[in-house]
């Protein structure tokens, strides 16, 4: 769905129309499309005199997605440390969470230090 909405003609399509390009139910579909407008993928809205709904891509929905995710691991790595504090140091569930935490600090210092996103980044191939 994600897929045919980067790429379909006219940009804004309805739940009828993405059901029949891609083929998918009308069940998946509607939960689908609820999923990724929450998540910042989609927008959606109606056209002036018509009931119907058309979805489309947010501007600049990957870069506004993946920062919203950057963003959480700061949470993920407070809730890995209270686990820390909680469980102690010496068993099997410290080792789980202290390998949770050591990969949510790994990806804070890596994007941490990745150069920011620039407008002329987004138009390379």
């Amino acid at each position: 769905m994600l897929g045919w909405l980067m790429v379909c003609d006219p940009p804004e399509q309805s739940a009828g129309q993405i059901s029949a390009a891609i083929g998918a139910s009308r069940a998946s579909l509607t939960s689908n499309l609820r999923l990724l407008t929450s998540m910042g993928f989609l927008t959606w809205r109606t056209r002036p005199g018509e009931r119907t709904v058309y979805y489309g891509m947010a501007e600049d929905a990957w870069a506004v997605v993946v920062r919203r995710q950057i963003a959480s691991i700061a949470s993920f790595m407070d809730i890995t440390r209270d686990g820390l504090d909680l469980v102690g140091s010496d068993d099997e569930r410290a080792a789980r969470v202290r390998q949770a935490h050591v990969t949510f600090e790994w990806m804070a210092k890596v994007f941490g230090n990745a150069p920011p996103l620039q407008p002329d980044d987004q138009e390379k191939p």
